[in-house]
């Protein structure tokens, strides 16, 4: 018996993105067209589509769909502009369906964006803080989705640049597991 792809990608977006306040079509149709089991290791293909993050290489995940899809709306990505996915392979291949242009960096430095400036930067891991690399190559009028963890509930933030000024705001809570090399510094404290 074949597993149908093409059916859990509806199902996918009928009952975790689109009942979680993801209302933007763009999102939900990228997300029917990309093939998510692409990105699983092998024998996890199936496994593609359930409400859970997914291991895809050692300390990587794919976000919970719902997650992802809130990511993305947060960001307000449009057509024609230039996204960065870090260790977010599924974000890029979702973004690119919606008709950005996307740099992948998924590499053993992750703190070290690519040079240009980004309308769009995405990650689908957590992390502690985000890097100042990462702030500062988001263009002016750019925006970054990222989950901010400290503890057992992470902080979906949303990141805007306005000028020389970086600002966020949290959108939603998650707990996907924090980045190797992301978590928070311990120093010494009174």
């Amino acid at each position: 018996m074949t597993f149908d792809f093409a059916a859990a990608r509806d199902i996918m977006v009928d009952s975790q993105v689109r009942p979680n306040d993801v209302p933007d079509l763009a999102i939900q149709q990228a997300m029917r067209a990309v093939a998510r089991e692409a990105f699983c290791p092998p024998g996890k293909a199936r496994l593609a589509y359930a409400d859970a993050e997914l291991d895809y290489a050692p300390g990587r995940v794919l976000l919970r769909p719902r997650h992802m899809a809130k990511l993305l709306q947060a960001v307000a990505p449009r057509p024609g502009e230039r996204a960065l996915a870090i260790a977010a392979p599924y974000a890029a291949a979702v973004l690119e369906e919606i008709g950005l242009v996307v740099v992948r960096l998924d590499g053993a430095d992750l703190k070290t964006p690519p040079a240009g400036a980004f309308d769009v930067i995405i990650c689908e891991g957590a992390v502690s803080e985000p890097p100042a690399a990462w702030l500062a190559a988001l263009a002016d009028g750019g925006r970054m989705g990222v989950i901010v963890r400290d503890g057992p509930v992470g902080k979906a933030r949303l990141y805007l640049r306005a000028g020389a000024e970086v600002g966020w705001r949290t959108v939603f809570d998650a707990t996907p597991p924090i980045l190797p090399g992301f978590e928070a510094q311990v120093g010494f404290v009174f």
